[in-house]
């Protein structure tokens, strides 16, 4: 498993992890080269719990540029002159945005940010999800071995933020029944967070 650890500078807290997979290894490869990005900036878009924060802490972290997070939600007076000041400075920007349209009224950074390099994390394969199960049941304490993935992967959600929850009900359900999370655990969650009807679990 491919990860990216992000230590938290004087927490001692463990170590906040990118896992790396189908879904962002071209994002990383690209944001690892900010030199070929036209005019200097780049725009990351991603799905929920994707990652797209600890990516741009990574990206800062690694002095490879400046980073915005939720920049949709910045003065787009203030982002214009963030946008001048990296073609001034050399310094590469990274602008992290949520999913869906980014409604820009000026004009004049509308039509500069339309010619950035655009960035979007995807959904995860197989391969990712059982890694994303593996990570979420480390940092929990969980004993989620390979067999749990190959059960939960085909019939789980297809999501970053769909696996955080299954991982999160199954930590709650072996807590509430005081018990190692076995099959009927891992039933049971899959049952709450996609539903009992959906035609995979059976």
């Amino acid at each position: 498993m491919a990860q990216i650890a992000l230590p938290l500078a004087g927490t001692g807290a463990a170590p906040q992890r990118i896992v790396v997979g189908s879904a962002n290894a071209a994002v990383l490869e690209a944001l690892a080269t900010p030199g070929s990005w036209p005019f200097r900036t780049a725009i990351l878009a991603g799905p929920p719990r994707s990652g797209r924060s600890l990516i741009a802490r990574w990206f800062e972290e690694n002095g490879l540029g400046e980073a915005i997070d939720d920049a949709q939600a910045c003065a787009e007076d203030d982002l214009f002159h963030r946008w001048n000041r990296a073609q001034e400075s050399g310094v590469p920007l990274l602008l992290v945005v949520s999913p869906g349209h980014w409604g820009i009224a000026l004009p004049d950074l509308r039509s500069r940010l339309k010619a950035a390099l655009h960035l979007e994390i995807a959904a995860p394969d197989d391969a990712m999800l059982a890694d994303l199960i593996a990570v979420h049941a480390a940092q929990r304490g969980l004993a989620l071995g390979p067999e749990a993935a190959a059960y939960l992967v085909p019939r789980g959600p297809r999501s970053h933020l769909g696996i955080e929850r299954l991982v999160t009900v199954i930590d709650r359900l072996s807590l509430e029944r005081k018990q190692a999370p076995t099959l009927s655990i891992w039933r049971d969650a899959l049952e709450e967070v996609v539903g009992a009807e959906q035609p995979r679990l059976l």
